[in-house]
């Protein structure tokens, strides 16, 4: 043990610690990977390994270390998050965390105490869903179709596109936050029905690169909904 000791500080002046430089971006649900390791590889099995959030109490997400504990984890991550410890002797100090919702969205650090190293990784959790186009108006000679979406994060947009998929003038889209911090948007379109035409709504979110659409086809009096992905 104290051999292992004596090798990670004696190289501790070499290494460094790299995490991702680029946002982390899942959907609420999903299980995650924050990506630190050291570089060049050296084993960490017996080092110390902090992660924290800033600005929670405790901030403590996940705590690696031989001995007597002495922090205390953030209840909202308890039996959520893991180091890979068959791959610490390899360097690396990513942490896993199960099951992400809207609230994990913020910085976390990744604190290596042997060489004093501390580095952010930046986590974005979205939510989405697939919009609904109803008939509100149909006359014989144009229809007025809305258009809904529950449950984004972050604050997405709204667009109407028509066969071509050219961006139609619609009505202003209304959002609305709910107390769970998610958004609902929605807008109305005016169509003709002089031609048979496919009518898109498509909501989109360009920070988490989500999008959702589903298209209504217009042929005279008929109308039919497809769902696309």
């Amino acid at each position: 043990m104290l051999l292992i000791y004596f090798y990670f500080f004696s190289v501790s002046v070499k290494l460094k610690l790299i995490c991702s430089h680029q946002p982390i971006i899942a959907l609420a649900g999903d299980d995650v990977i924050l990506p630190c390791h050291l570089e060049p590889a050296t084993n960490a099995t017996f080092s110390k390994v902090v992660w924290t959030k800033p600005g929670l109490d405790p901030k403590y997400i996940h705590v690696h270390q031989h001995g007597p504990m002495l922090y205390s984890q953030n209840p909202s991550y308890s039996n959520r998050t893991r180091l890979f410890v068959n791959e610490l002797a390899h360097g690396n100090i990513s942490l896993k965390i199960f099951g992400v919702n809207i609230s994990d969205t913020g910085q976390y650090w990744c604190f290596l105490p042997p060489i004093q190293a501390e580095v952010p990784v930046q986590l974005i959790v979205g939510s989405v869903s697939t919009p609904v186009i109803k008939v509100i108006s149909n006359t014989s000679e144009t229809l007025v179709l809305g258009c809904e979406s529950k449950g984004w994060y972050p604050e997405p947009e709204l667009l109407w596109l028509d066969t071509e998929g050219k961006i139609l003038s619609a009505g202003p889209t209304e959002t609305v936050g709910g107390p769970d911090d998610l958004y609902t948007v929605s807008s109305r379109v005016t169509v003709e029905k002089r031609h048979s035409n496919n009518i898109t709504c498509r909501v989109q979110q360009r920070n988490i690169n989500q999008t959702r659409e589903t298209q209504i086809h217009v042929s005279g009096r008929k109308v039919y909904e497809k769902l696309l992905y």
